[in-house]
């Protein structure tokens, strides 16, 4: 089983509070951070400054899919940020916890 950290940023806590409580409701997420950040950013041929809040998603790499389209579904940017980095390693009791917590999704 292969894991990774999904990452998305929303415009507001209330915004990313229910990303983060969709994913993890559904088992497609064990865990999701939120971090509040500041972005800068190129939008159509402007650059923006603007407050964000991070998710840091906590998922199974064969969950991506359904992630990204959750993410879509519920987001309310044009084009969200929607990226997949590789957890390479993990902790053992750490990783089986994250497989649990997503196991529901396969059925």
């Amino acid at each position: 089983m292969t894991y990774c950290v999904v990452i998305t940023t929303c415009e507001s806590e209330a915004a990313a509070k229910a990303i983060a409580e969709h994913l993890v409701a559904q088992h497609l997420a064990a865990c999701v951070q939120l971090i509040p950040i500041q972005s800068v950013y190129r939008w159509q041929g402007e650059v923006c400054r603007e407050p964000e809040v991070q998710l840091l998603i906590k998922t199974r790499t064969d969950l991506f899919e359904a992630v990204e389209a959750a993410i879509q579904t519920l987001h309310s940017y044009e084009v969200p940020e929607i990226i997949a980095l590789p957890i390479l390693q993990g902790s053992g009791s750490y990783l089986d916890w994250l497989q649990a917590e997503t196991q529901a999704a396969d059925a």
